[in-house]
């Protein structure tokens, strides 16, 4: 009788930069193999340069949190915007390091050419510690739809943005004097059937158009704030300790974007130049904070309490090229719209397309398209403000896809690997977990006292 002895589990030694050998135990005998590089077995199309993807990376943050950093400003004051500025920019730049790290070592361990970030949250706890595993599904769900209402609070901003540039031009020039909420349902007008467009290719000349118009538009903001010698008399260095949540939560919305650091690595030609000093993520986000934290600083100086949600919106009036402003960003975020309303739709209908017959997929896509373009408009013409969507989601959403999830995905990658209770790993995760609850309980509980004022 053949005498057998069970298998002993792989024993991995992965360097970050792939180029050592990976030790694998067989039947008490070790043999050297060569490692599994997840970028060779990518498709073809993924072969964006480090170039190119720091200029992703750098064009998806130049959304419309950079026109609101003003606003952060304003609850926090001049010195303490600065100061977390960059402090959040940090913890925002590490917590991503960690998420990226942990899917390129998940990748090389399952042999896997690429994971999202909802693949990676299910995988770490799948393949975790026992008492860990039974999370899994939870995981793949809470971090599914954090980065749906992200994308759906994004949506909401970029139609009173919409709606209050087109009012402020309208009243300029003679126009009906309606309130924000009408021109907020007038958006639909556009915004129904660009939303039924499902091939985003048709899409991309927009896009890539919207980028320099956007680019535009800051500079025509900062010309506005810098034409003046500014004024420090009535500026406050810093504020009470009530506005530190509205800072975060709405410097979270601003500068968060976690959502799209995963497409972008796994586009990668050698994603091993994403992490790293200084690597593509430490030079984009380097650059954000700076960028972020300077239009904060100067937009906040020119217009101190009296800022609006989005930059463009306290431009004056009167003026051509500051309404030609005002209806560039509009436009641009009626294409952003779209693009950003891809993400929402996408996890929705995962969940559906299985229970309705494939003859009927077209037209339950299209009316689940139809539905959610209402719902949006709908939720922004209910409450038109925008500070208020940028702190709720700041807080919610983005303190934990943000913040929370990648360090504990971080944590039960590497339990029993090589970190133990009394790791400074463990440790620096529950600050940051802490960090993101605190985040998350204080932003929401003042949104949502806003909020019933408002109401």
């Amino acid at each position: 009788m053949e005498n057998t002895k069970p298998s002993a589990p792989p024993i991995h030694a992965v360097s970050d930069n792939y180029s050592s050998k990976i030790e694998l135990a067989y039947n008490g005998s070790r043999e050297d193999l060569d490692p599994y590089i997840p970028s060779q077995h990518r498709p073809i199309a993924s072969n964006t340069s480090s170039f190119g993807a720091l200029a992703h990376l750098l064009k998806a943050s130049l959304g419309s949190g950079v026109l609101a950093m003003p606003l952060a400003f304003s609850s926090a004051g001049l010195v303490i915007g600065s100061i977390g500025t960059l402090l959040i920019g940090f913890v925002c730049c590490h917590t991503i390091h960690v998420l990226v790290k942990t899917s390129q070592q998940l990748c090389v361990e399952l042999k896997k050419p690429s994971l999202g970030y909802a693949d990676t949250c299910d995988l770490v706890f799948q393949h975790g510690p026992k008492r860990f595993r039974k999370f899994a599904p939870f995981s793949r769900e809470l971090a599914d739809w954090a980065l749906a209402l992200t994308h759906m609070g994004a949506c909401c901003v970029y139609v009173v943005v919409i709606a209050e540039s087109f009012r402020q031009v309208s009243i300029v020039y003679g126009g009906p004097d309606w309130s924000v909420t009408v021109f907020c349902g007038l958006t639909l007008v556009v915004l129904l059937p660009l939303t039924q467009i499902t091939t985003l290719k048709y899409l991309v000349p927009f896009s890539a158009l919207a980028n320099f118009v956007w680019l535009g538009s800051i500079c025509i903001c900062l010309y506005y704030c810098l034409r003046e010698t500014p004024d420090f008399s009535d500026k406050s260095l810093v504020t009470s300790i009530s506005g530190l949540p509205t800072f975060i939560s709405t410097s979270l919305f601003a500068m968060e974007g976690i959502g799209v650091v995963m497409p972008i690595e796994n586009e990668m030609k050698k994603p091993q130049d994403f992490l790293g000093c200084p690597g593509v993520l430490n030079a984009a986000m380097s650059a954000i904070a700076v960028m972020y934290g300077f239009v904060g600083f100067i937009g906040y100086l020119k217009y101190g309490d009296e800022v609006r949600g989005s930059l463009t919106l306290n431009l004056p009036q009167e003026e051509v090229l500051a309404q030609t402003a005002k209806l560039l960003v509009a436009c641009v975020m009626l294409l952003s719209f779209t693009l950003v309303y891809y993400v929402p739709v996408d996890v929705v209908w995962r969940r559906l397309q299985d229970r309705i017959p494939a003859r009927g997929h077209p037209w339950a896509l299209a009316g689940v398209r139809f539905a959610g373009t209402l719902l949006l408009v709908g939720i922004a013409s209910a409450v038109p403000r925008l500070e208020l969507f940028m702190e709720l989601v700041g807080a919610i959403c983005l303190s934990v896809m943000g913040l929370l999830l990648p360090a504990i995905t971080e944590t039960v990658f590497r339990w029993n690997r090589d970190i133990t209770l009394c790791s400074f790993v463990v440790w620096k995760n529950v600050v940051i977990g802490i960090f993101a609850l605190v985040a998350m309980v204080s932003g929401v509980t003042y949104a949502i006292m806003a909020i019933v004022k408002e109401l």
